[in-house]
């Protein structure tokens, strides 16, 4: 089978277009159709964000793979590892005998999912990136699983508590830097939930003007964007403000850091909106 080859765009636009009579959507994010309704007996799943999902609708009991990063809820604990999610071993995948694999949607799976599809595996490839992606992945696999009662229904709760959330006014608050590596910087830019997350809970993120979910920066450009608080994940001291080089930042000088900590600032979830109270928390002590 030859690999097909789609512009990302390209792909968005036919997801979101390409749609039955009854208005649903037929393509996952990596252009191929959607697997009939029912299936998923026994499933492997290679994202964080879709294993809390598979949960949260009542697929958990199906689950019996899962990647080393799937955390949350406790209950994956006891579940199967197949190691990584991106390019991921596809000996130990079988060996799981699932009937349905889904995918965090990125280049780099591709040659598994195909691979996969040859040998009569149904795939899922869904982007998990924005808050936005939660109810549309819950919908997606309420309606291929056979659970489409309970995951709209928590797709519906979650839209309303968003535009809730987001109908609250806020002043431009501070400008944070959510900083994910520091040799070299790498940063959230506008394509992460984590940029939401900041709008919400009142800040905003110095680099939400990059389109990627995170990139690698400049120290130069860092300093440049003069942020008011550094957010770190963990309650770890970071190591490199000792470092000369990284006084030319001044919140780094004045060592004025925000702290968060756990899964739901690891992935978009369900339990993402209810993280914007412990975000505005922790940039509001740093403020004071």
């Amino acid at each position: 089978m030859s690999r097909r080859v789609l512009v990302p765009g390209l792909v968005a636009l036919l997801v979101l277009g390409c749609e039955g009579g009854d208005g649903a959507v037929r393509l996952d994010h990596a252009g191929y159709p959607l697997p009939s309704e029912q299936t998923g007996g026994r499933i492997v799943s290679l994202s964080p964000s879709l294993t809390e999902l598979l949960f949260a609708i009542g697929a958990g009991d199906r689950v019996v793979g899962r990647t080393r990063w799937c955390t949350y809820p406790a209950e994956v604990a006891a579940i199967p590892s197949v190691g990584d999610g991106l390019e991921p071993n596809l000996e130990l995948i079988l060996a799981r005998t699932p009937d349905l694999v889904v995918f965090y949607h990125t280049a780099a799976n591709a040659a598994a999912i195909e691979r996969l599809r040859q040998v009569g595996v149904a795939t899922i490839s869904l982007r998990m990136d924005r808050l936005a992606d939660v109810p549309v992945g819950a919908r997606l696999l309420g309606r291929v699983l056979g659970l489409s009662p309970r995951a709209d229904s928590l797709a519906a709760a979650f839209e309303a508590e968003r535009e809730r959330r987001r109908g609250v006014p806020a002043d431009s608050g501070p400008g944070v830097l959510v900083l994910t590596w520091d040799a070299p910087p790498i940063v959230i830019g506008a394509g992460s939930f984590l940029t939401e997350l900041l709008t919400l809970a009142g800040a905003h993120n110095v680099f939400g003007d990059l389109p990627q979910p995170s990139v690698s920066v400049s120290l130069e450009a860092i300093a440049a964007r003069d942020p008011d608080i550094v957010l770190l994940a963990g309650g770890a001291p970071p190591t490199f403000v000792q470092r000369p080089e990284w006084q030319s930042v001044r919140a780094v000088r004045e060592r004025r850091f925000a702290r968060v900590d756990g899964s739901a600032f690891s992935w978009p979830s369900l339990r993402s909106l209810s993280a914007v109270d412990e975000l505005a928390a922790a940039i509001g002590a740093v403020r004071r």
